[in-house]
């Protein structure tokens, strides 16, 4: 089993940047991809980011492209997701979430953390 933390949400004003980290313990992400999404209030849960085990291929939801950036550190055991020109748009919470599958942007993800919220004010 593996336990996924959020961390690094938090209130900012449009344009602004959060960074978020997505701690691993019980088990390590080794082997995993990891993913993050998000959701809405009133809104279905979306992908939004994922990068595979070894750093070497990476996704992005159509949105985020160019202002968000998904990255690992496999020895601390954590994913970030830089968030940069933060839209109004953007306020959900994120989860992230590991997998062992090939295809990152279709799962399924085996393991989620609870999620920390991002709100962006205009």
């Amino acid at each position: 089993q593996v336990q996924l933390v959020e961390s690094g949400g938090g209130l900012v004003q449009a344009g602004g940047s959060l960074r978020l980290s997505c701690a691993a313990s019980g088990r390590t992400f080794s082997g995993y991809g990891v993913g993050w999404f998000r959701q809405a209030p009133g809104k279905e849960r979306e992908f939004v980011s994922a990068v595979s085990w070894r750093g070497i291929r990476t996704y992005y939801t159509d949105s985020v492209k160019g202002r968000f950036t998904i990255s690992r550190d496999n020895v601390k055991n954590t994913v970030y997701l830089q968030m940069n020109n933060l839209k109004p748009e953007d306020t959900a919470v994120y989860y992230c979430a590991a997998t062992t599958r090939y295809d990152l942007d279709k799962g399924p993800y085996d393991y989620w953390g609870p999620g920390t919220q991002v709100t962006v004010s205009s």
